[in-house]
């Protein structure tokens, strides 16, 4: 039986982050219009990725900074989303490190630094195919009502 067919409270921590980043992708309209794809989700870690495309690019033709944040902020997303608790962010930053080129494919990484109580903090990597950091991202979440799949009572 697929793990998305089971109920959640009989999947082991990793099944329960895989089914809950499918459900959340299927539902997640703007990551999957700017092509992010899922790359791997377990517990408390994400890794996505996106090409960067022509319609991507600024003025300086380098990939826009709000694309980047998309990007690492929907691996944060994933990340702290993977228990099947809905979560959203409370606060993020971002720094950005060297400009990324037209026709780049970008990586982001998302690993659970602490998850106490309802609050957690995650930090992102984001890398260029060379493998070269471009930009770190450092997210808070805050678990707020209900889950993303279904469990009944």
């Amino acid at each position: 039986m697929s793990s998305e067919l089971q109920h959640p409270a009989s999947m082991s921590p990793d099944e329960l982050a895989r089914a809950t980043a499918h459900a959340m992708y299927e539902a997640d309209a703007c990551s999957r219009a700017l092509g992010i794809e899922l790359v791997e989700v377990r517990a408390g870690y994400a890794k996505l990725r996106m090409a960067v495309r022509p319609d991507f690019l600024n003025g300086h033709q380098i990939c826009h900074g709000g694309l980047i944040f998309t990007l690492a902020d929907s691996t944060f997303a994933f990340a702290c989303n993977s228990y099947n608790v809905n979560t959203v962010a409370a606060g993020c930053s971002i720094e950005f490190l060297r400009p990324v080129q037209p026709d780049d494919v970008l990586a982001a990484e998302a690993v659970e630094q602490i998850l106490s109580g309802r609050n957690g903090v995650y930090d992102i990597t984001v890398t260029n195919r060379a493998g070269e950091t471009v930009a770190l991202f450092r997210g808070k979440s805050a678990q707020i009502r209900g889950t993303v799949i279904p469990v009944a009572d």
